[in-house]
């Protein structure tokens, strides 16, 4: 096999995210949020494997003829973003305004992240919230907060995007990433077992996914209070 055709490969292996995200849509539509989810989940396992598959295969080199930054990039607009908005919508676990207030904040603030140039740091990290509401999300189905609580969440979130507050990218992080990645891969397991008992309200995977979700979303801000030294 050709190092073209490996690479290659990786694209369409990322590629794979846009039909798991077709199915998620199908299952939102069709208000069967646990169907809905597993296939996020998958789309995330997918974007968690490509990245260090691209790496490895230099995609940038071997098949330049696509942009794996922009494919990636799209895919990720759709599951982290557009369809977690959709289904926060129509589940009705946020009423009235609250409910369109957020999916504007959600889709506006994000579409300007994604663009945003700075959005990485030099250490791999992220500039910023870095727009992961499938995660939210998918833990206000798990524990179905009231909804001014899961609004506060959904504003404080979409204004830490535009702050200089750092996130961890579990993969590329380097510092404690021996601790965030196995964190993110707990996450990836806890969330996939709560989609599967259908957010059973006693089942051990919420309390895996506040615990999992709590590290990843502020370890990248503990760095920044307590630099390397």
């Amino acid at each position: 096999m050709t190092d073209h055709l490996r690479a290659l490969l990786v694209h369409l292996f990322t590629a794979t995210g846009a039909v798991f995200a077709m199915l998620a849509m199908l299952a939102a539509v069709d208000e069967k949020w646990s169907l809905m989810f597993l296939w996020l989940v998958v789309a995330f396992a997918v974007d968690g494997l490509d990245g260090p598959m691209a790496r490895k295969y230099d995609v940038k080199t071997n098949a330049p003829e696509f942009d794996g930054v922009l494919l990636d990039l799209i895919i990720d607009y759709l599951t982290y973003v557009f369809i977690p908005a959709f289904a926060l919508f129509k589940s009705d676990l946020m009423g009235g305004w609250t409910g369109w207030a957020s999916i504007i904040v959600i889709t506006f603030a994000s579409a300007m992240y994604f663009a945003d140039t700075r959005m990485k740091t030099k250490d791999n990290s992220f500039h910023g919230f870095p727009g992961c509401w499938n995660m939210l999300v998918l833990v206000i189905f798990a524990l179905e907060p009231n909804f001014w609580v899961s609004f506060a969440l959904v504003a404080l979130l979409a204004v830490a995007m535009f702050l200089p507050l750092k996130f961890i990218h579990p993969v590329r992080t380097e510092r404690w990433r021996n601790v965030s990645l196995p964190v993110a891969f707990a996450w990836t397991f806890f969330a996939g077992w709560a989609a599967w008992v259908d957010f059973h309200p006693e089942s051990w995977a919420h309390w895996g996914l506040v615990v999992t979700s709590i590290y990843l979303l502020f370890a990248g801000i503990a760095q920044q209070v307590f630099p390397a030294k």
